[in-house]
């Protein structure tokens, strides 16, 4: 089994340019990232805590609206490839199984532009 285990886009307005653009959503166990198409902007959430014993999902209210999305997957515990439920904010990234309820809940740690801020320099 591969590490990466969500790879999806959101089409969306980007928080840093404003621009209505594919957002790239990675998660592999270690990390997650949501990297924005067009001008490079990358949240970097690491993990917080794995649970499959607790129901619902690890979910707050941030700064950002909150996107609800679905992505097929193969699960880290039940190791069955079907939907997850991807709940991610500005502050929190949230990973859940609908099969088995394994949750991975990421928080925020990082940010940084993934491309150069300066006209005509590489």
């Amino acid at each position: 089994m591969t590490d990466r285990f969500i790879f999806t886009k959101h089409r969306t307005d980007c928080y840093h340019c404003h621009q209505d653009a594919d957002q790239v959503i990675k998660a592999v166990p270690n990390q997650a990232q949501v990297i924005c198409a067009n001008c490079g902007a990358t949240r970097i959430f690491v993990p917080r805590i794995q649970d499959v014993s607790k129901e619902g999902s690890y979910t707050k209210i941030g700064c950002y609206d909150t996107w609800n999305l679905v992505s097929d997957a193969t699960c880290r515990n039940c190791r069955t490839t079907g939907p997850h439920d991807l709940i991610i904010g500005c502050s929190h990234f949230t990973v859940q199984c609908r099969n088995c309820g394994f949750t991975h809940f990421y928080k925020f740690d990082l940010e940084y532009m993934g491309q150069c801020p300066i006209e005509g320099a590489e």
